[in-house]
């Protein structure tokens, strides 16, 4: 075999900083840099890959393969089959993914390569990422898989296999053997057409195109409208930029090469090839990174949060982000501005924690680091920039996962070498399986969730343990401003104006106290703070609701609970 590779950025002495990049289904070798004859950069990943990018070339050596089956230098069925002298064409085996990531496997071994500082893929490049973490665990230190799945759905299989019957009905398709003639190229235009539906939403083509009526199609005379009505074409915009992806494509790409990488994609599967994804990811070594899309309705989103989900359940490091990007699934190619923040955070060596030295702990970091297990696994809810967990990692040496709807937030975290979840808390949890965590915490998080009482059953199926803390609404200068002034409260523990608030509810100890004995949740300690020395002396004599500012609770599953 013949294996097209290209490669850009320094190599370390040690040489462990090589990144290998897949590319997606009509991709290829050059991702980045200038070819020789040209005069600007024209990589596919312009925008990610370079000096000061998301995969920063000053600091990594990167290295991407055309994939096997392809048509840019590496072995496929255009390629010359030494027993015939002739193009493989019809001849060329079917190939697996399976296959494609062995034979990047073989390229990088021949190339003196032994370990991998991290493997990244997008869409069909994020199945590959996802079988070399599964097939050669050992061989990669991290693996990036944007926008991708296990497995394709039901419509996205549709697609393809429409565009594939397009290609095989094109009278000049010729079985495959087409090489010394006209090739298929109405088919493979077709084909690409209705793939690039699939890569853009309905918001940007709406936006892009809408109704807009092509200029020549207004300004032609009457045997064009004529010739146009006949052959059905239409005056809109969309129709003419179709027609120029089409064209575009088959100069560059051949109808073989999509008709073996399209099946090839589309029998990936790895609840079939392993039993259960559970299964298929237990080998897993590598550091995990899971991006969806929001825009994107080829790969969904729930696709990639049950990847987050098997993974959690085999208590693997990932993180999951699941970006905003309304353009569609081809948003990680075209706009990469989010995603190229989370993966340079999430990549070794580059990401420089943005909190900085160690700082004083406040007295209720204190005491949370107090309530929790040394080596526990943690899941900090509502995280920040993730200063607790670097905490309880230098204190108790726990392995932490914070979860925070601040992208900003979520980009500190992993620069701070912590797993991140960029999820809201009322709606986030559901990809977390029961039991993943050791002990759960809600610091000062309670009370801006829209349901409190879900989320701590939510917790405590999560963590058989929590640690909770919230400001006290029962404490004596906020009784006295409602009782003197009455008026809404404004105090150091509730700095805002009741208009102006991100407190949804305010409760105190005795209403949180109340609701855990309902919901028969068992609270093993209670520590009170209190910022006046009143405060303190009354929280002395055990008159706690009434001289306590701030609460931390150490609550647990109790033995009877259903949760």
């Amino acid at each position: 075999m013949t294996v097209a590779y290209e490669r850009c950025g320094a190599l370390s002495p040690s040489a462990d900083n090589i990144i290998f990049i897949c590319h997606a289904l009509t991709g290829d070798a050059h991702v980045a840099g200038i070819r020789p004859g040209e005069e600007t950069p024209s990589g596919w990943w312009e925008q990610m890959i370079g000096p000061g990018r998301g995969i920063d070339t000053n600091h990594y050596h990167v290295i991407c393969a055309n994939i096997l089956g392809g048509c840019k230098g590496t072995t496929g069925p255009s390629s010359i089959n030494p027993a015939t002298g002739k193009p493989y064409g019809s001849q060329f085996p079917l190939i697996t993914v399976r296959d494609i990531v062995h034979v990047q496997y073989l390229l990088l071994t021949q190339l003196g390569v032994q370990h991998l500082a991290a493997v990244v893929g997008g869409s069909f490049g994020g199945m590959q990422a996802l079988e070399w973490a599964i097939r050669y665990p050992s061989f990669v230190g991290r693996s990036v898989v944007v926008a991708s799945a296990t497995r394709l759905n039901s419509q996205a299989l549709a697609f393809d296999i429409i565009g594939r019957q397009a290609i095989v009905q094109d009278p000049a398709w010729n079985q495959g053997d087409y090489y010394d003639s006209a090739p298929p190229k109405l088919g493979l235009a077709s084909a690409r057409k209705l793939a690039h539906v699939t890569y853009l939403s309905q918001h940007l083509m709406e936006d892009k195109f809408g109704r807009e009526k092509r200029p020549e199609w207004l300004n032609a005379d009457d045997a064009f409208h004529d010739e146009s009505r006949r052959c059905f074409r239409t005056y809109f915009q969309i129709e003419s930029y179709l027609e120029y992806q089409g064209s575009k494509f088959v100069e560059r790409f051949d109808a073989n090469s999509y008709l073996h990488i399209t099946r090839a994609m589309d029998e990936y599967d790895l609840n079939e090839a392993f039993g259960s994804l559970d299964k298929a990811l237990a080998n897993i070594e590598s550091r995990m990174l899971i991006v969806s899309l929001s825009g994107d309705w080829l790969f969904m989103p729930e696709q990639s949060e049950e990847i987050v989900t098997a993974l959690a359940q085999k208590s693997k490091r990932v993180s999951y982000c699941h970006l905003d990007a309304p353009a569609g699934h081809d948003a990680f190619l075209t706009h990469v501005s989010d995603l190229t923040r989370v993966i340079r955070a999430f990549l070794p060596w580059v990401g420089h924690p943005i909190a900085g030295p160690a700082t004083r702990p406040t007295p209720e970091e204190t005491i949370i680091a107090e309530f929790t297990p040394p080596g526990a696994r943690v899941l900090d809810l509502g995280c920040g920039s993730g200063e607790l967990l670097s905490l309880l990692e230098r204190e108790r040496r726990i392995v932490g996962t914070g979860v925070e709807i601040d992208i900003n937030h979520v980009v500190q975290t992993i620069d701070a070498g912590h797993d991140a979840l960029l999820e809201d808390i009322d709606d986030g949890l559901r990809m977390i399986p029961p039991d993943s965590y050791d002990i759960a915490v809600l610091s000062e998080t309670l009370q801006l969730t829209l349901r409190p009482r879900e989320a701590l059953l939510k917790i405590l199926r999560i963590a058989p343990e929590a640690i909770v803390s919230f400001p006290n609404f029962g404490y004596f200068p906020i009784r006295a401003r409602l009782l003197l002034k009455g008026r809404m409260p404004k105090a150091k523990a509730l700095p805002f104006e009741w208009y102006d608030t991100p407190n949804i509810h305010l409760f105190t100890l005795n209403d949180f106290l109340s609701l855990c004995a309902k919901d028969n949740i068992t609270v093993k300690h209670i520590r009170c703070l209190s910022q006046s020395k009143v405060g303190r002396f009354l929280n002395m004599i055990g008159h706690r609701n009434l001289g306590a500012d701030r609460i931390i609770a150490h609550i647990s599953r109790s033995p009877t609970s259903s949760l």
